[in-house]
C-alpha cells in the first residue's frame, strides 16, 4: 500500500500482520478522495479538516488524510496487530504531532473524552460482518462530534443490508468491487 496524493506521495505504508485486518484497497481509497475534491454533492475538503478515522486498521484512511493537508486525524483501533502497523506508519511518516491514535474500541466512543469536539470528516469501516453501524450512529449523535457540515463516510461490504437510510442523509453512493461506500450527513 502507497500513499496516493499529497505531500507523502508515493510514500509506503507498511501492511498488515495477519488476515483478520482488511485493508482499504487503494482503488476504493483513491475512489473516496476523488469524490470529496470532485463532487458538486459532498462538500468536504480535506485542507485542515478534523478526520476521525474510526476502525483505523493500519491507518490508510486518515493518512492519505494527511498527506492531503487535513490538520488532524483522530484514529481509533483496538486489535493490537492492526495498532502496532497503525502506530508503526505514522511514526514512520513523522505524522505524530498531527495524529492521535486511541487504542479504543470505536463502540465505546462515548467514554473516549471525544466530546463536542466537532469533525469535518468521520470514517467508518467496521468488519463487514459487523452489524452495530446504528449503533455507532446513535453514539456519534449523542457526544456531538459531527454538524450539519459533516460527512460521514462509511465503507461496508456492498451485499451488507444496513439500511442507512434509516439514520443518515445518503448524498452519495458508489460500489467498488466487493466494497459499498456511502456519503452521508446526519439527519
Amino acid at each position: 500500500m502507497r500513499i496516493i496524493s499529497g505531500e507523502l506521495k508515493g510514500k509506503k505504508l507498511s501492511d498488515p500482520l495477519d488476515k483478520s485486518t482488511r485493508p482499504l484497497k487503494d482503488m476504493v481509497r483513491e475512489s473516496i478522495f476523488n469524490i470529496l475534491d470532485h463532487s458538486n454533492k459532498v462538500s468536504a475538503k480535506i485542507f485542515n479538516a478534523k478526520v476521525l478515522d474510526l476502525f483505523s486498521g493500519t491507518g490508510s484512511f486518515g493518512i492519505e488524510c494527511l498527506s492531503r493537508g487535513a490538520s488532524e486525524v483522530f484514529f481509533f483501533e483496538n486489535y493490537h496487530n492492526s495498532l502496532k502497523i497503525l502506530k508503526q506508519n505514522i511514526f514512520n511518516l513523522k505524522l505524530e504531532n498531527k495524529s492521535k491514535v486511541y487504542n479504543y474500541s470505536a463502540y465505546n466512543l462515548e467514554g473516549s473524552n471525544l466530546e463536542h469536539r466537532i469533525f469535518d470528516i468521520i470514517f467508518l469501516d467496521p468488519p463487514f460482518k459487523d452489524g452495530e453501524i446504528k449503533n455507532l450512529i446513535d453514539q456519534i449523535k449523542k457526544i456531538k462530534i459531527a454538524d450539519i457540515n459533516s460527512i460521514l463516510i462509511i465503507h461496508r461490504n456492498k451485499k451488507s443490508d444496513d439500511n442507512i437510510s434509516k439514520y443518515l442523509n445518503i448524498i452519495e453512493e458508489k460500489n467498488y468491487g466487493l466494497s459499498k461506500i456511502f456519503f452521508c450527513k446526519l439527519i
